[in-house]
């Protein structure tokens, strides 16, 4: 990881730079809705954060039962800090204390770069699962 960049667990976190690095890569529905990503941030089991001389440039959480099941929910990189191993960071730190639990799931954009990184972390998808025998599903409700 680049020299200077802190990875920290529980951060006090100011919401108007939580959501500038949400809009930084392009997620402006979290950003458009600060009072649903203060909801959010506040129901997670596990926030972590990447700071650079102080700055937030990287973000991610989870939400799990501890025992059974975790998801990993938005990973964030700002683009200043991408390519330089913020992200493997976040991700190790924001499972760390579900290392027992066998069940980890991600949603995640259709693209090649975010597929490559996510299966260098041993995530693939359900279909290439012990020979497609498992399903996912998935539900968006307006």
């Amino acid at each position: 990881m680049r020299a200077g960049i802190v990875v920290e667990s529980s951060p006090v976190l100011d919401l108007g730079e939580v959501t500038a690095l949400y809009r930084a890569v392009g997620w402006t529905a979290y950003a458009d809705d600060v009072a649903t990503l203060e909801a959010a941030l506040a129901g997670s089991s596990r926030v972590v954060a990447a700071r650079r001389d102080g700055r937030l440039v990287g973000l991610a959480r989870v939400i799990s039962d501890g025992a059974t099941i975790c998801y990993l929910q938005d990973v964030l990189v700002h683009p200043d800090a991408q390519r330089a191993g913020v992200g493997r960071a976040l991700v190790l730190s924001a499972l760390e204390p579900y290392a027992a639990v066998r069940q980890k799931v991600l949603l995640t954009d259709d693209e090649p770069g975010q597929r490559a990184f996510y299966e260098s972390l041993g995530y693939r998808e359900t279909r290439d699962h012990d020979a497609g025998s498992l399903r996912a599903f998935v539900r968006f409700d307006s």
